[in-house]
């Protein structure tokens, strides 16, 4: 990478993105150097990761060639607005709402008609909510599962289960959010957010679980796009189990899984954050390669 490229990668353009609801979310878009039939990418986070954990890959897929926005949801860094005890904010939301505004303006911003969504984690577990799904082309989703309690290990899924069942309630009561970041799961969440993703890693099929409140808002069958799906053989979250059930919950799509195994491309880790951190750009060049298939 020359140092001109790095200069306009690594100051990328704040920009204000307006849900149909009227709340503004924060994003920064990276401008891609390719050609035309490189699509523009909708980078959506984690649950609880700011946006900023993503520009180092955001920069090296735009000097690459795909554009690319990246954002935080509602409730979350940028796109907080007052006291986190105060936001209202659902994790359907985040799909219904904010990744239909995030999809809207990057089509806008960039004249293309389609983008692929490479969703890490939650990014990519809510597309069968959007209204607006017909705009992707593509859903890359890195360490996206259901986050199903069942489907985890034994030991694990009993932390888990601590963690957003019992204590995260608990805590909320006393405290108006969930203190999330004291367990090690990212940034502190709104209220609402942290109790239903629990309900939804409870019960399996993540987004699924939201058609019980809103049935005529659930496009999970109507979507027949590729999907690609990255997992780690490190990653507590993301495994085999859990991966196949959101999988299945896309029962027309084109889907495909890959099982990532970190020392067989020269990786002491990767588990389930670590594919966008700089020290494991070894794995970054495959992700490349869903995001810009042509099949």
């Amino acid at each position: 990478m020359n140092s001109n490229a790095d200069s306009v990668a690594l100051t990328p353009e704040h920009v204000e993105i307006v849900c149909a609801d009227g709340v503004r979310l924060c994003g920064h878009f990276f401008a891609g150097t390719g050609s035309a039939d490189q699509l523009p990418v909708l980078l959506s986070p984690a649950t609880g990761v700011k946006q900023q954990f993503y520009f180092r890959f955001a920069q090296w897929l735009a000097q690459n060639g795909n554009s690319v926005l990246v954002f935080d949801y509602r409730g979350i860094g940028l796109s907080l607005h007052g006291q986190l005890k105060d936001c209202q904010a659902t994790l359907a939301q985040w799909g219904q709402q904010d990744q239909v505004a995030a999809i809207e303006w990057l089509v806008q911003r960039t004249g293309c008609d389609n983008i692929v969504l490479v969703g890490n984690s939650a990014g990519a577990q809510m597309l069968g909510l959007l209204p607006n799904h017909r705009r992707v082309a593509r859903l890359v989703g890195i360490a996206s599962s259901t986050g199903w309690f069942s489907g985890m290990r034994t030991s694990f899924q009993l932390k888990a289960r601590f963690a957003l069942l019992y204590f995260v309630p608990l805590a909320i009561r006393f405290m108006g959010y969930a203190p999330t970041s004291l367990l090690g799961l990212g940034e502190n969440l709104p209220s609402q957010v942290a109790l239903q993703w629990g309900q939804w890693c409870n019960a399996g099929g993540y987004a699924t679980n939201a058609k019980f409140a809103r049935p005529e808002d659930d496009f999970h069958s109507a979507i027949h796009i590729p999907m690609t799906f990255f997992y780690a053989t490190d990653d507590d979250i993301a495994n085999g189990i859990t991966v196949e059930d959101l999988a299945r919950t896309f029962p027309n799509a084109i889907k495909t899984k890959i099982k990532i195994e970190p020392a067989k491309i020269g990786l002491k880790s990767i588990g389930h954050l670590d594919w966008f951190r700089s020290a494991n750009q070894a794995v970054w060049p495959t992700i490349a390669g869903a995001i810009n298939a042509t099949t």
